[in-house]
């Protein structure tokens, strides 16, 4: 018998393998997993050569795969103005006047994830709350939720916003006089966009490694990345090629790039062990917070509005064939009942013009739903991509929608007994990218008791699923022999962690195809 590379011995380990869910220990050689079960099996396997890690009755778990998270924008997010906490507008004013003080040799103060749910004067910031804090410099901060975002005068002054700008697939909010407030919508957002300036490839470099050596601290060996740019993509081969990527990569490209895909002919799970081509990420509709989630009937707490759909149904449709036919896969935003109804109609007239097996697209978010919507999706086969720790955030959603729609709003139990594949993720910086939280939200405070999740259907979720998700059940997902050694092992032993504590479980030591890429206390992975 062969000695292991690295052998975990004395451990609860949940390895997701029906066969057998519970095991003591595992050895590891290279890069696979050579044994699992009980310490005096896997102590076979202990040579000279090899590590041995005493887990001293903790936890070790499938390497957790985060399904939905934007890479780069958390790791810009950690350098910008974070206004999470923020309680009041008068807080957000004097957290961008200390950012300024603390960075003035920015030209923009950029940053966000503000709720104005939690603020005291219940009511979205504009561009007068800003210029009381800088009118020099422009100011642009977004929304917790990404679909919604405030400036300041010189921010609209460098867009080119005027009372007379009208964007398709979004808006530009104006005050009684026909003045722009500051207050932009889904694509009106781009127009600001447009106006800041571009990172250079260092700069995106430097972020991105910082979002990666995050990500590996909460015990992530896998994202579901979703890009912005070709540039975004440039960089993550770059990081790969010169060996200072920590984590598997499954890239997800914006549909503005999905004529490059296809006059290329490339295919979804293009690429090697560490990063792959994915989806075509499409945007349906917007967000809840930003009441730009299109619902079929008008917002409980807004009855004038029932937000926006972002393209045609006939636009949508095409979108959805082309990239089907082509063998790409989808990832579609659809949070609003209206939208995903548009998104499984596109989906239904793409698979009867090209019926296509195995094709795995996805409903990112899926959120406010019904018995009729779920059981369409279990009859199209399709993945509901979800952000678990939305629930604890989201805390407003039954004044949003109601009680009667309230109940349909990530129902986690109910599309899993309808036979649907759920994965979760951050949907970071929107939410955090621990998925410790996802699985405490999802076990711990669903919105309705019978739509709590076991422990290891929440961790199932961000491993065994996550891994069908990406084309990848073979390979990762379980602990089980054969498959990548990707591994996370934990500070206590989960089957004995309240529910509700599951939020204080930290990583001790995350391993990517063997290799510990995180220990605590020791340095972050440097390659």
């Amino acid at each position: 018998m062969f000695g292991a590379s690295l052998v975990i011995l004395n451990a609860k380990v949940i390895t997701l393998d029906r066969r057998m869910p519970r095991a003591e220990a595992v050895a590891v050689f290279d890069d696979r997993i050579v044994a699992v079960g009980s310490n005096s099996k896997v102590r076979k396997y202990v040579s000279d050569g090899t590590r041995v890690v005493d887990a001293k009755g903790k936890s070790v778990v499938p390497g957790f795969v985060d399904c939905h998270v934007h890479m780069a924008g958390f790791g810009s997010f950690l350098q910008t103005v974070d206004l999470r906490d923020a309680k009041s507008i008068v807080e957000v004013q004097n957290k961008i006047r200390d950012y300024i003080a603390k960075n003035s040799d920015k030209p923009w103060v950029l940053g966000g994830r503000w709720d104005h749910e939690k603020f005291f004067e219940r009511r979205l910031p504009n561009r007068w709350d800003l210029d009381a804090a800088v009118k020099e410099k422009p100011v642009f901060l977004v929304r917790v939720c990404g679909h919604i975002g405030v400036v300041n005068s010189k921010a609209l002054e460098l867009a080119g916003i005027t009372r007379e700008t009208v964007v398709d697939g979004g808006k530009v909010d104006l005050d009684a006089s026909g003045e722009p407030t500051g207050i932009l919508r889904e694509n009106a957002l781009e127009l600001v966009w447009r106006a800041v300036p571009k990172p250079d490839l260092k700069s995106m470099e430097e972020s991105c490694i910082r979002a990666c050596q995050e990500a590996v601290r909460f015990g992530l060996t896998g994202v579901h990345w979703i890009v912005d740019s070709a540039d975004e993509i440039r960089v993550v081969q770059k990081l790969c090629f010169e060996g200072k990527l920590p984590l598997r990569v499954y890239l997800g490209v914006p549909a503005r790039l999905l004529d490059a895909l296809v006059n290329l002919g490339l295919l979804s799970g293009f690429g090697d062990g560490m990063v792959k081509l994915g989806f075509v990420k499409v945007f349906a509709d917007g967000s809840l917070g930003a009441r730009t989630a299109a619902l079929k009937e008008p917002y409980s707490d807004d009855p004038k509005t029932s937000g926006m759909l972002l393209h045609t149904q006939r636009s949508l449709n095409r979108l959805v064939l082309k990239a089907h036919k082509a063998g790409l896969q989808l990832a579609i935003h659809a949070i609003g009942d209206h939208a995903i109804e548009a998104v499984l109609k596109a989906y239904e007239k793409a698979f009867k013009a090209f019926p296509r097996e195995n094709h795995r697209h996805r409903i990112e978010h899926c959120s406010v739903l019904n018995p009729r919507l779920i059981r369409r999706i279990r009859r199209l086969g399709l993945i509901a991509s979800v952000q678990p720790h939305f629930v604890v955030s989201d805390f407003w959603v039954f004044q949003r929608v109601g009680e009667k729609r309230g109940r349909w709003v990530y129902p986690f139990k109910t599309l899993m007994r309808n036979g649907i594949v759920v994965v979760s993720g951050s949907d970071s910086p929107v939410e955090p990218i621990n998925p410790l939280l996802g699985v405490w939200a999802a076990v711990a405070k669903a919105n309705f008791a019978e739509e709590k999740l076991s422990l290891d259907e929440a961790v199932r979720t961000y491993t065994f699923n996550a891994a069908y998700a990406s084309f990848e059940e073979h390979l990762k997902g379980s602990i089980e022999a054969g498959k990548l050694a990707d591994l996370v092992v934990l500070s206590e032993d989960l089957d004995r962690v309240p529910p509700e504590n599951v939020k204080d479980v930290s990583v001790e030591m995350t391993i990517v195809g063997g290799k510990v890429v995180y220990e605590r206390g020791k340095n972050a992975f440097n390659g």
